[in-house]
């Protein structure tokens, strides 16, 4: 990352993806960044699938919805930013967002209401595991494509879940183009011949037991969805390539200097190369910068005593010497991230003696982001 900074030029990259660690303070740099582009001239939407409401928070909101909300430029003005562009916000609404996305792909009307209705598609639309990723797949695309927006923050969830999301894309149009749907769409019931007997009837006699087809209705889901299944592998594929284009994508990797968390760091950069994700640096937050600052702690105590007195002044030289112990924890591991990720120029956002949960720590964190 040239200069430790993150560059708000037009014609940069459109997408950032954060990703990273949970627990690392990834939605709040999300936030952060997404206002110091809009503060730069840019129409901006910052959107979390983080179930958490912590952006709201930061942002001065109750709560945020499935749909980007213009926040008031007066409420970050109150933060000392003088605001050029717009900063929108949302938070994932997965069935809200799937249902529009068969609103907008299904032929017609009727079909429309057949999937809508469908229990199959209530149980799979209502569920977080497993519909979280289609469903931020189809808000990229619809915000990319259709929102005009000149720069998207995405806040992805921990680590370990965010490959799940980089990898939604393959495995979405993957599945679309299998067996298994032809299977379910095949005319004449193959699909009950072809799960073989066995299944048939244990399909048949939970029906009888419990008065649901399951058979059944995955078929019926399967058939109504044949008229937009095409439409959603073009969304999986215009996906995956946007998210694989250096020119419009940049992944920001996220963590904080702990062992665990940099790690996780350095696992998802591996994975980033190997997916052929165009990676745009490492942030690196809540970093301890205030120490002894290579002094001794007889020197420390020294240079305070005229001040503070001996007394106070050994309290405080005492307190720096503890943080000391954590600069020097934080500085070997960047070191090794740096090394670890191939970035030498990492940004360090220091440690803040506040929780940032309001619009003037934001504009902080914004400030060591991009200047």
């Amino acid at each position: 990352m040239p200069d430790g900074k993150i560059g708000a030029d037009p014609g940069g990259p459109s997408i950032y993806v954060c990703a990273g660690p949970g627990g690392v303070g990834k939605t709040t740099v999300s936030a952060a960044l997404a206002l110091g582009l809009a503060a730069a001239g840019g129409r901006v939407a910052v959107v979390t699938i983080d179930p958490a409401k912590r952006l709201a928070t930061a942002l001065g909101l109750q709560q945020l919805g499935g749909e980007p909300q213009l926040i008031d430029p007066r409420r970050l003005q109150d933060g000392g930013l003088e605001m050029r562009g717009e900063l929108w916000a949302m938070t994932l609404d997965v069935k809200s967002t799937l249902d529009k996305l068969i609103g907008t792909l299904a032929p017609d009307s009727r079909t429309r209401q057949e999937i809508l209705d469908n229990r199959i598609y209530r149980d799979l639309s209502s569920a977080v595991a497993g519909s979280q990723e289609l469903s931020a797949v189809a808000k990229l695309y619809e915000l990319h494509h259709e929102g005009g927006f000149d720069a998207i923050v995405l806040d992805t969830p921990p680590s370990r879940n965010a490959l799940d999301f980089l990898d939604a894309p393959t495995r979405l149009e993957r599945f679309l183009g299998g067996r298994a749907i032809g299977m379910f769409l095949a005319p004449g019931g193959l699909a009950a011949r072809l799960v073989g007997r066995p299944t048939f009837l244990v399909f048949s006699i939970f029906a009888r037991a419990a008065g649901i087809d399951l058979l059944g209705d995955l078929t019926a889901f399967f058939r109504s969805l044949a008229g937009t299944i095409e439409g959603v592998r073009e969304r999986a594929r215009g996906v995956g390539e946007l998210l694989r284009d250096p020119a419009k994508t940049s992944f920001l990797i996220v963590t904080s200097p702990e062992r665990d968390p940099a790690s996780e760091a350095i696992a998802l950069a591996e994975h980033l190369e190997d997916e052929g994700m165009p990676f745009g640096g490492l942030i690196v937050n809540r970093v301890h910068m205030d120490g002894l600052d290579g002094h001794t702690l007889e020197e420390v105590k020294a240079l305070l005593a005229p001040e503070l007195g001996e007394r106070l002044a050994a309290r405080v030289a005492d307190n720096l010497a503890d943080f000391d112990v954590l600069v020097r924890r934080d500085e070997q591991t960047i070191a090794h991230m740096r090394g670890a990720v191939g970035d030498q120029s990492p940004i360090l956002i220091p440690h803040l003696d506040e929780d940032v949960q309001d619009i003037d720590s934001l504009v902080k964190v914004a400030a060591h982001l991009l200047g």
